[in-house]
């Protein structure tokens, strides 16, 4: 005798979250482009999430006589600098931004679309969150002051928010002058930093100097994906010539020229790599654009299998939403934290030893969880469809070579940018 039917219009519970995440791999499936490459979706979202990884781990909100301020592990733990080299990533970012935009813009171009008005669709869902995140924390700051919290409190909080859009403005500016530089060789402004370097370091030039590399520095591996889009970078020499000469000149800079070992800031060092870039910050990238390129392939292999592509490309759907709020989500569960408890352990607590790193890596899926609200209440402004003139003045929808740049759930809305 077989088991009783299931009650009328009462489905199994049990098979409904396997069901509805089968549903959504299928669908996620039949809306990829077949000549979509899977592999530059999977180093924008590698990009992502070692920026979010590292903000986490290397940032810790302490108190000080009632003042609250950042603190690195990296200040007092210096042999942690090559948690630095794991998760310090934009010249990833940058590299497939770089190919994806001369891509974008050529067909464009062949398109008939003004220069405007692909710049204005590419742009939009890049800034569209950014006016939430500014609302939110205007307000934020407004309440906070008014309460009578600190003004250092305040800008130590305000500065970990506002911080990583200097990364925003300066992928912008490229993005603009993408027709300018899309056939300009990364030699040139590799150039530009070993000189301004070498005024810095060398002939002790004002330090305002550096800040020419901001610009410059990115935009080594941002030309160097253009050169991909055109047709070069492709051979696996290339490949291994930028991993294995990036590593060295970087090894010979940190040993040799005395250059800071950690890829990003540390508090109080008198030199940073990444605030401006230096030309160590450039070949680091190199070397990592260098193990890009060669890992295209195997990534490409390795998405075929649905479950992988689906998790790569729902995180690519809110790439800026997770990096604009990934900081706010920390601060919220560091506060809430010290509402409830009062100081804890690897949050609160000086970054000062093993345990507290221990401590921290208990706490990322916490900070991911607040990370999961945030995405809950924001996504919204980076998933609205543009309009339908500016869609036609764009990139099409559904069809030709465009579609293989769009949201695999909704076509064109998930950009490589």
């Amino acid at each position: 005798m077989g088991p009783p039917p299931p009650r009328s219009g009462r489905p199994a519970v049990a098979s409904t979250p396997r069901a509805a995440a089968a549903a959504l791999v299928r669908r996620v499936q039949a809306a990829t482009p077949p000549g979509r490459d899977r592999a530059t979706d999977a180093l924008r979202a590698f990009a992502i999430l070692g920026v979010v990884l590292g903000h986490w781990l290397v940032t810790a909100l302490i108190t000080d006589s009632g003042t609250l301020h950042g603190a690195s592990p990296l200040q007092r733990m210096p042999q942690l600098a090559p948690i630095s080299w794991l998760f310090q990533t934009l010249a990833v970012f940058f590299l497939v931004g770089g190919e994806v935009a001369a891509r974008s813009h050529a067909a464009a171009r062949a398109r008939g679309t003004a220069h405007h008005h692909w710049l204005h669709a590419r742009l939009g869902r890049l800034f569209r969150p950014v006016a939430a995140v500014l609302a939110v924390w205007t307000v934020a700051t407004a309440a906070m002051l008014a309460a009578g919290v600190g003004l250092d409190t305040v800008h130590t909080l305000a500065k970990l928010v506002l911080s990583p859009l200097w990364f925003l403005l300066v992928f912008a500016a490229l993005t603009a002058a993408t027709p300018l530089i899309a056939r300009l060789h990364p030699a040139w402004p590799c150039a530009v930093v070993v000189l301004v370097d070498a005024l810095r370091f060398g002939l002790d030039a004002p330090g305002w100097l550096g800040w020419l590399n901001l610009p410059a520095g990115w935009l080594v591996p941002y030309c160097l994906g253009a050169a991909r889009a055109r047709g070069a970078a492709h051979r696996r020499t290339t490949g291994w010539a930028l991993l294995l000469g990036g590593a060295t000149a970087t090894a010979a800079l940190v040993l040799c020229a005395g250059y800071p070992a950690s890829m990003v800031g540390v508090p109080g060092a008198a030199v940073s790599n990444l605030n401006p870039p230096t030309l160590a910050a450039v070949t680091f990238g190199l070397a990592q654009c260098g193990a890009a390129l060669l890992l295209r392939a195997p990534l490409n292999r390795a998405l075929r299998r649905p479950g992988a592509w689906t998790a790569v490309a729902l995180l690519n759907l809110s790439a800026m939403t997770v990096y604009l709020w990934h900081q706010t989500a920390m601060m919220a569960v560091t506060a809430t934290g010290w509402s409830l408890a009062g100081p804890l352990p690897g949050l609160h607590t000086l970054p000062d030893g093993p345990a507290w790193l221990l401590a921290r890596l208990a706490w990322l899926p916490v900070f991911a969880g607040a990370l999961l609200v945030c995405w809950a209440a924001f996504a919204a402004y980076e998933h609205r469809r543009p309009r339908a003139r500016d869609r036609h003045r764009a990139e099409p929808e559904g069809t030709g070579p465009a579609a293989a740049e769009g949201n695999p759930a909704r076509p064109a809305v998930l950009p490589h940018a």
